[in-house]
């Protein structure tokens, strides 16, 4: 028999992952592996279980889907990534190819579209929603390798301190959360506004929102 696409599911919905793993159940050629509920986990368990594919919520606490997509695609564990969101505007599906994913879902999307997009991507192909429209696709394949954008430009270090601030965690709760001291953690925070010229917490949150690092209702 041929070898099943091992795949492991990321999102910080319980309901939304049942429904997703009880469709995959579904395939005769896939095997779900793992369940993840946010970024953290889904690293761990990339590691352990070194799927073929994983399935990336775009916002999740903590560790949100893009940066996790990093990460993935900078380890070596080969895993490749399809990233699952509620939008298909330019921008997120811009992000969500920068950081590495080589599908992008919208989750409205058909059931049937679900299993194209993972045998899809399990090839090695790029695989974008039939939602997102034809000009929306080039524009975003066009603009892959162009200026990052303020966001882009931060390190990851960065980037993780700051959804974790705009989620309203302190320095004591970051610092023990990326086990790392208090001293550390607050130059982090430190830098970070450094970069972005942000200089209270209100405004990196407000900044973190904007950027769809996390959702209003956090």
């Amino acid at each position: 028999m041929p070898r099943k696409i091992r795949v492991l599911l990321a999102d910080d919905h319980k309901l939304f992952r049942a429904g997703i793993r009880s469709l995959l159940l579904g395939l005769d050629d896939v095997d779900v592996v793992a369940e993840a509920g946010d970024g953290r986990a889904a690293l761990r368990l990339v590691e352990v279980h070194r799927p073929d594919l994983v399935l990336l919520d775009i916002m999740m606490p903590g560790l949100n889907g893009l940066d996790t997509a990093a990460r993935i695609a900078g380890s070596d564990t080969r895993s490749r990534v399809i990233i699952l969101s509620m939008n298909a505007d330019e921008d997120s599906v811009l992000k969500a190819l920068r950081a590495g994913a080589l599908g992008y879902l919208v989750k409205t999307a058909d059931p049937a579209e679900l299993e194209l997009a993972i045998r899809a991507v399990a090839r090695g192909e790029r695989f974008l929603s039939s939602v997102v429209s034809a000009h929306v696709i080039t524009a975003c394949l066009g603009r892959v390798d162009r200026e990052l954008t303020s966001l882009e430009r931060l390190t990851p270090r960065q980037r993780e301190v700051l959804q974790l601030v705009a989620e309203g965690h302190t320095t004591k709760e970051i610092a023990r959360m990326l086990d790392i001291s208090i001293k550390t953690a607050e130059s982090y925070r430190s830098e970070l506004m450094k970069a972005l010229d942000i200089h209270d917490v209100a405004s990196l949150t407000r900044y973190a929102i904007r950027a769809g690092l996390i959702s209003l209702d956090v």
